[in-house]
């Protein structure tokens, strides 16, 4: 367990804008996650999107300023998400 909460420790320690980004994609995506499994059969997609991509905004900040290369990852969900986002509410 020290272990573990030495790690958040750090990470906050090591850049606190990047963690709470962290936290909040993790939040956002993790909520759009729950909904769109529950929702299966009958899709929240006015829901869900929307968190999909905050979590991959927020992913991307966290990923930059950290200076990580999961940023090509955090940058093709946000895509992929703004056109979902741009499809479902705009045409």
């Amino acid at each position: 367990m020290n272990k573990i909460v030495n790690f958040f420790k750090e990470s906050y320690t090591n850049n606190p804008r990047a963690f709470f980004a962290e936290v909040f994609e993790a939040l956002a995506t993790m909520s759009a996650s729950l909904i769109m499994a529950i929702t299966v059969l009958d899709p929240a997609t006015e829901l869900f999107i929307p968190l999909f991509l905050i979590g991959g905004l927020l992913g991307t900040v966290s990923c930059y300023l950290r200076r990580s290369s999961a940023i090509v990852l955090t940058l093709w969900f946000t895509a992929t998400n703004t056109y979902a986002f741009i499809q479902l509410f705009f045409t």
